[in-house]
């Protein structure tokens, strides 16, 4: 076996009951959901109990999928697996962050609150929205995108399906023309047009969040949504990443290969759902793909990176 990576879901991932599985089967996981509940009361009953529209909302989407992303890295820790390097997607980053040592749980559960509760604000003041193109080279998506000046390409997902932010009068003309040019478009269950200049006042607020923050040196390598390379280690740098994270596109697909590049060929997605799972095969065959977020899928991702040590 070659090296593994975790990978770290984002915003959209969000299910009511996640992370319950394994909080009852573990109590290396239980103690995580009572540390974030330390920080903030209440996030456990609302990845528990909450309906999908509650769990939906920005504030509260990140700092509940933060958690269970954590909570599933931990529990595989307490199995004996740990990661040679990690991503996360978008808020997921802040899981991988915490993860490699760069935050405390706890430090990065606080960075998540806030910057869920800035970027929430930020997509309140414009009236904007997300979908999802696929079918087209991610080229001809960016074309597109520059008839219009309030419409971006924001999630480079993998090849042939990238996501595309911006005001939703302008994004109707935008989903005439991708449709036209014999693309598949789904329009994205979001909030707010994420990863694109919509998101400013966000980053800037998040950036004044960030000077008050201790940031540590990875211990493994954590790879940058906004480079698609690992992050250098020095303070400044970290902070000036996670700030521009907020309003700049996702290099994922790069990511995902330049991780490969460096010996990567076990991939586990911590956290809600498998969204990310089903990015990166399409990014390539040649890697394997296991996820944890229940009982089972846990169980799985155990006895087989095990059985192959």
């Amino acid at each position: 076996m070659g090296k593994i990576a975790f990978v770290f879901a984002g915003q959209g991932a969000q299910k009511p009951g996640m992370g319950k599985e394994i909080a009852e089967i573990s109590k290396t996981a239980a103690e995580v959901l009572k540390r974030a509940d330390e920080v903030r009361p209440g996030t456990v009953a609302q990845c528990f109990e909450a309906p999908q529209e509650e769990l939906s909302m920005t504030k509260n989407t990140q700092p509940c999928v933060y958690t269970v992303d954590f909570e599933m890295a931990a529990v595989l820790a307490e199995k004996g697996i740990r990661a040679d390097m990690v991503a996360g997607y978008s808020l997921g980053e802040l899981a991988a962050l915490a993860y490699s040592g760069v935050l405390t749980f706890e430090e990065g559960l606080r960075l998540v609150e806030k910057r869920g509760k800035l970027m929430q604000q930020a997509s309140e003041e414009y009236d904007t929205g997300m979908v999802a193109v696929l079918k087209l080279a991610n080229e001809k998506v960016e074309q597109l995108c520059e008839k219009y000046d309030s419409v971006f390409p924001v999630n480079f997902n993998c090849a042939g399906q990238v996501s595309v932010a911006g005001d939703k009068k302008q994004l109707q003309g935008f989903i005439a023309d991708a449709k036209e040019a014999g693309g598949l478009v789904r329009i994205l269950e979001v909030s707010g047009g994420f990863h694109s200049p919509f998101m400013k006042k966000a980053a800037e607020g998040f950036a004044e969040v960030l000077k008050e923050s201790h940031i540590d040196e990875p211990v493994i390598p954590v790879y940058s949504n906004r480079t698609s390379g690992p992050y250098g280690g020095t303070e400044e740098e970290t902070r000036q990443l996670l700030v521009e994270q907020i309003s700049n596109p996702i290099r994922w697909q790069k990511l995902i290969e330049n991780m490969i590049d460096m010996g990567v060929d076990t991939f586990v997605e911590v956290g809600p759902g498998t969204a990310l799972t089903k990015m990166i095969r399409r990014i390539s065959k040649d890697i394997t793909m296991l996820h944890v977020d229940d009982g089972e899928s846990l169980a799985e991702t155990v006895e087989r990176i095990k059985n192959n040590e």
